[in-house]
């Protein structure tokens, strides 16, 4: 007689809801196109600004070149020289069968920079789908497989991977930077992993000093994205999480884009020096860090100019700039983010006013771009400025006093936890 046996089934809908996201997302999204807000078509002008084909002109401030070194003539001439050099856009075969030195070249400069054994990827969510699935497995964490915890406010492109990390290991979601609940799960479980972004895509940041302190206590395993911070802080661009940290420990990753501030392409996995093994495994068996999708020469190139620019004086001249320009409006716009030191500040507007606010700042000559669920909770619907570098204080000024004659300061600054579905 056959024996039967009981199958476990788990889901639909365990860690993510495309009805939920879409139904919620939809109606906005509509709404923004039909009033100017999405798929703006426009060219670049070369003094900052930006130009439709019907001649209106108009600053972005929905940009993530904090620094506006994506236009630096030495990052793009970097580019152009490394395809020159090479002949090639895209040497399209594994890293891990044949890779050029100039890719060396950059992640030794790399590693001068953070202070860390770094891999290069095409881009950070790239780096993303490599590490955490073989975090999830154990082959990070010394073959022991841990318990993984997301931040409810990790940026969608970790979120993404929830799933495919619990076909490996269980997997929980904890609220935004809740140590306590960290904490718990470290004392019920042997090893646990916490995975959340450095600086939140929405502004604010990890409690590094309080996760380093559970890290020494449990040896609880940090995997931060810290895209938005990269470049931005720390006195050669490490990034706000890395500046913090003495130097990684084995239970350490961070990951980076360097197509926002750190103005050219690709991303950068900072992995622990003394983890050798860790680039052997990420390289052969992650995902798209293993596939014939390297950096393209281009990407090398500027990147590699990037490098250079942050290890000379006129980093610290572009930090302190945005940093003028952070204090400055904080001095003038009230937001949840103030005083955080921060480009990212979300203007909070009620959910029927967001889109309409954004229309009219357009018209003023300003585009910053309307926030709503699910990119935030459902009560923190707001106007995303991102603040840069290049901007003069007129410009700031001019931005802030827009800011409150359309928004008003009349709306509460709110910091609740909802849901939300990034």
């Amino acid at each position: 007689m056959d024996v039967i046996q009981e199958v476990s089934v788990v889901g639909p809908r365990q860690f993510r809801n495309n009805d939920v996201a879409i139904g919620a997302g939809n109606e906005f999204w509509t709404a923004c196109r039909s009033n100017g807000l999405a798929g703006i078509v426009a060219n670049l002008t070369g003094d900052g600004m930006l130009e439709d084909p019907d001649g209106f002109r108009f600053l972005n401030l929905s940009c993530c070149s904090y620094l506006d070194l994506d236009s630096h003539p030495q990052i793009i001439e970097g580019a152009i020289e490394a395809l020159r050099k090479y002949g090639v856009l895209d040497h399209c075969i594994s890293r891990i069968r044949i890779q050029l030195p100039m890719l060396l070249e950059l992640e030794e400069a790399l590693g001068g920079l953070f202070d860390a054994r770094v891999v290069s990827a095409i881009s950070a969510s790239a780096a993303t789908a490599g590490v955490l699935p073989l975090l999830a497995s154990g082959h990070l964490t010394r073959g022991e497989r841990p318990l993984m915890i997301f931040d409810k406010f990790a940026h969608f492109s970790m979120n993404l991977f929830k799933p495919v990390c619990a076909d490996e290991t269980t997997v929980l979601t904890c609220p935004n930077n809740d140590l306590n609940f960290i904490e718990d799960q470290c004392k019920r479980n042997h090893k646990v992993a916490y995975v959340t972004d450095g600086t939140f895509s929405m502004g604010g940041h990890a409690d590094v000093a309080g996760l380093l302190e559970l890290q020494d206590r449990y040896g609880l395993f940090l995997y931060f994205d810290d895209s938005h911070s990269l470049s931005v802080a720390g006195s050669r661009g490490e990034g706000y999480v890395r500046s913090q940290i003495a130097s990684l420990s084995d239970d350490t990753i961070i990951v980076a884009t360097l197509n926002k501030a750190f103005g050219s392409s690709g991303g950068a996995i900072m992995l622990p020096k003394s983890r050798t093994d860790m680039e052997d495994i990420l390289t052969r068996f992650g995902g798209p860090l293993a596939w014939s999708q390297p950096m393209n020469t281009a990407a090398v190139g500027a990147s590699l100019a990037s490098a250079q620019l942050h290890d000379s004086p006129e980093l610290k001249l572009r930090q302190s700039q945005l940093d003028a320009n952070i204090l400055r409006f904080d001095a003038q716009v009230l937001t949840p983010q103030r005083g955080n030191g921060f480009p990212i500040k979300v203007v909070p507007v009620a959910n029927t006013r967001v889109v309409s606010c954004a229309q009219e700042l357009l018209r003023r000559g300003y585009y910053v771009s309307p926030v709503f669920f699910p990119i935030v909770p459902r009560s923190q619907a707001g106007l995303r400025v991102m603040l840069r570098s290049g901007l003069s204080p007129a410009a700031v000024d001019h931005l802030c006093k827009s800011i409150i004659d359309v928004v008003g300061q009349d709306v509460e600054v709110k910091h609740d936890q909802d849901a939300t579905v990034q």
